[in-house]
């Protein structure tokens, strides 16, 4: 068994591995079997207690703070739990007796919490038990506080609305879905290329107040998908079809990714969002 003191907290497990750039806020205690490992620029922030057989983060996570895997089960050697790249999870309550698998791009509302078992009286007397595993697929959105029952799969690109109960396996990617027990209330309708320019056309527009209220002044243009972030010193282009940029970084365009993602246009670098505090 490893184990990796931090300033607040400890993590002992099997096998460690920690990426790049990463940060662990106060009170954090990781203790597993097997490996434990998160990606590079990941954040697990404050009052975390993580138990299980093999617990993996990918890249860019961020946690607020408020974490519990493990619960009841997490000795189980299939106490598994994995989650993709970008992903954003809060005070969630995530019981991994069976394997937890999460893609990318997932977020994890306040007070969401994942159960993958449920049992009380005797089985043998007729009462009921169930074990079994949670997927959830890439893209996806997890409103505030739902609960996730036993053995569901969620397609990708799914949005579950606030305090729904998901009983059952959602198939339909693109589909926002709400209620207890969940059902789907609408498709996600693509849109037009004239309806995204003036979608971002009003996000830049919000972005600006929002800019001078801060103290920055850029100069922004917007070619096509390109939006040519300019602020006298440097030019940096970013592209919202890809969610890719090019182009020298410094605070006023970290400013603006902090601030954009907040209509899902999500621009990762090597450099935390502003409103991510690194300890």
């Amino acid at each position: 068994m490893t184990a990796i003191r931090l300033d607040s907290g400890i993590i002992k497990a099997q096998t460690i591995r920690l990426g790049r750039g990463v940060s662990f806020g106060k009170n954090v205690d990781i203790q597993v079997f097997g490996e434990f490992s998160i990606g590079d620029y990941s954040r697990l922030g404050d009052d975390v207690k993580i138990r299980g057989n093999n617990v993996k983060f990918g890249k860019h996570l961020y946690h607020s703070r408020g974490l519990n895997i493990g619960g009841g089960g997490n000795t189980n050697p299939q106490a598994n739990f994995t989650i993709g790249d970008r992903c954003t999870i809060h005070d969630n309550y995530i019981n991994i007796a069976e394997p937890v698998t999460i893609g990318d791009d997932v977020g994890l509302s306040r007070e969401v919490s994942i159960q993958t078992h449920g049992y009380w009286l005797s089985v043998l007397d007729g009462f009921p038990a169930k074990f079994a595993g949670v997927m959830i697929g890439d893209g996806t959105i997890v409103g505030f506080r739902t609960t996730i029952l036993p053995g569901v799969t969620i397609a990708a690109r799914t949005v579950i609305g606030a305090c729904s109960v998901v009983t059952r396996d959602l198939n339909s990617s693109d589909m926002i879905y709400v209620g207890n027990p969940c059902r789907p209330l609408r498709p996600v309708e693509p849109l037009t290329q004239a309806e995204k320019a003036v979608h971002l056309d009003m996000i830049i527009n919000w972005y600006i107040d929002i800019a001078h209220f801060h103290g920055y002044s850029p100069h922004i243009e917007v070619n096509g998908q390109d939006v040519h972030f300019n602020t006298g010193d440097n030019e940096c282009i970013f592209n919202t079809e890809y969610e890719t940029f090019e182009g020298p970084e410094d605070e006023a365009t970290d400013h603006f990714r902090d601030h954009v993602r907040k209509w899902g246009l999500r621009f990762y670098s090597e450099r935390p969002f502003r409103s991510v505090i690194r300890r």
